[in-house]
């Protein structure tokens, strides 16, 4: 057991330093939309939207990974753009912890959108995002535990891995993201969106004591959109498709929606999703969802298919996500609620 904790403790500290495919991994990723596209930034019906995800996968393995995100956007200007256009700002920050906490990755990012109207009625926009990143990831290898700490007593000698290096290892950058986002409805009762994004546009580097790692860009293609497809019922569907550094990942599924509450009383507006998606060659990903008046809560499971089914020994990624829009002037004056699109 000592010999196989150590030797996946090692193996997330090289992960975490060879950071080429590490980035904000959610199997909600549609509850994180700037750690997809800045061009998401401003993009819901409402006037702040706050979000926060929780992801804590393979707790059964030195705690593993515990990740968490959060962030505010939020249109301004509103009164000096023509009503079909949006300009939006946001920010968000994110924390990731692995190998009993030894290793954490922190970054605070702000973000800015513009979100063009293409036809009279406003049914199509097409959005350009951008944002700057700061990013420090620290590595405190007196948390570590080597081969050649082992004596009778314990790890109590002093490693020669990072140079014999007892301290913590700190790096930090300066990142830029772009991305782009086209959406369409034919009526206040669907839409349908498709987007592209690039991450590290800049490529930065990681320097530590063993040399520099430059960064790949993360390219993202996203989509979906949702429908009616009957009485108080709709079907919201996504897709994403992620490439950095040979690294490659896609998501693809959906969820239904179901509306317990009277439609044209916003006041007690309450719906229950329920759905998932499938990670590729990796995990099956099932999802329950309850919104009331504003406040939504996700809750997904990754069953784990792939590779990583053998370590994670059943323990596989609990996530949950929480997103709250705040609107201005809302009443029960007979408006239709409509579906919070989900990007």
């Amino acid at each position: 057991m000592i010999w196989k904790k150590l030797s996946l403790c090692i193996t997330l500290a090289i992960l975490a330093i060879h950071a080429d495919a590490q980035y904000p991994h959610f199997s909600q990723y549609f509850a994180a939309p700037m750690t997809v596209n800045p061009a998401l930034t401003g993009k819901f019906d409402g006037d702040v939207r706050v979000n926060v995800n929780f992801r804590n996968q393979w707790s059964n393995i030195d705690n593993g990974y515990k990740t968490f995100t959060g962030s505010v956007d939020m249109p301004i200007l509103q009164n000096r753009l023509d009503e079909r256009d949006r300009l939006a700002i946001g920010f968000s920050g994110y924390t990731d912890k692995s190998a009993q906490g030894a290793v954490n990755f922190n970054y605070f990012s702000f973000s800015s959108a513009f979100h063009k109207g293409l036809d009279e009625d406003g049914l199509q926009q097409i959005g350009l995002g951008i944002q700057a990143t700061y990013s420090n990831m620290l590595i405190d290898a007196s948390k570590l535990r080597f081969a050649d700490q082992i004596t009778p007593y314990g790890f109590t000698n002093v490693s020669q891995d990072f140079g014999g290096i007892n301290s913590t290892l700190k790096n930090h950058y300066v990142d830029v993201n772009a991305g782009l986002l086209y959406s369409y409805s034919t009526s206040q009762d669907n839409n349908y969106y498709i987007g592209a994004s690039m991450y590290h546009i800049n490529r930065p580097k990681q320097n530590f004591t063993i040399g520099d790692f430059q960064i790949a860009p993360r390219y993202t293609f996203h989509g979906g959109g949702y429908f009616p497809i009957g009485d108080q019922k709709y079907l919201h569907l996504s897709a994403l498709h992620s490439m950095q550094s040979g690294t490659k990942e896609t998501l693809i599924g959906g969820a239904m929606q179901f509306q317990l509450s009277d439609p044209y009383n916003t006041l007690t507006n309450t719906n229950f999703f329920a759905g998932g998606w499938v990670r590729f060659n990796d995990a099956i990903i099932p999802y329950i969802g309850l919104e009331y008046y504003n406040v939504r809560l996700g809750v997904t499971y990754d069953i784990n298919t792939g590779s990583a089914k053998t370590i994670a020994q059943g323990r596989n990624g609990v996530e949950l996500s929480l997103q709250y829009l705040f609107k201005k002037n809302t009443s029960s004056s007979g408006n239709v609620r409509r579906p919070n699109p989900w990007y």
